[in-house]
């Protein structure tokens, strides 16, 4: 049971509303906080700061002083999640913006040092996140693809585009890759959650 947003994430919202950032939704990121306390989770990655709104869940279920590395293509979406962290009280050492393209930073990422990898960036990239996570995760790290679902298009086999694809591809790949356990949770519009086996 998720409870009604406090103004720090209902301002974040509303800032990822006005650039037209698609955060998730207050479901979604209950589960997300859920999911980071369920592993007393120290250390997140969040690929895609959805101005901020999923990066206030995931620090609200982490571990006091746990860290959450933000990485973000998006100049504008990272200062607007800056502006949404300072707002809600959030100390600067707890959280760590970095602008770039996922795929360029995460092999600048430590191995086996990360307790949670939440991927909400370019879809059709996500089976790059998977292989990365693969490396970056602890065993027993979670990691958490968000529109997992697609709006209902994964299992219509008449669509066809790019991101659908790649989030058929993702499940596939998570069937043939043995050290992950994975579900689809019917949350929002869909959650992805994989963990790594040791």
């Amino acid at each position: 049971m998720w409870q009604p947003e406090e103004p720090p994430l209902l301002a974040a919202r509303q800032r990822a509303g006005e650039v037209g950032v698609a955060a998730v939704d207050p479901a979604t990121g209950a589960t997300l906080r859920l999911l980071a306390a369920a592993i007393s989770a120290k250390t997140v990655v969040e690929l895609g700061t959805g101005a901020g709104v999923s990066s206030l869940w995931l620090l609200s279920g982490m571990r006091p002083g746990g860290v959450l590395t933000s990485v973000d293509a998006e100049s504008e979406h990272q200062r607007l999640a800056r502006t949404s962290l300072v707002e809600a009280g959030v100390a600067s050492s707890r959280a760590r913006l970095i602008h770039g393209r996922a795929l360029d930073v995460l092999p600048r990422l430590s191995d086996g040092a990360y307790d949670l990898v939440f991927c909400d960036a370019n879809r059709s990239e996500n089976g790059d996140y998977l292989d990365a996570a693969l490396r970056l995760l602890r065993p027993g790290g979670l990691v958490v693809f968000a529109a997992a679902l697609g709006g209902g298009r994964i299992a219509d086999s008449s669509a066809r585009d790019a991101d659908t694809v790649a989030q058929r591809e993702l499940v596939k790949a998570l069937r043939e890759q043995p050290r992950f356990t994975a579900a689809a949770l019917p949350v929002g519009p869909g959650l992805i959650v994989a963990a790594l086996s040791g």
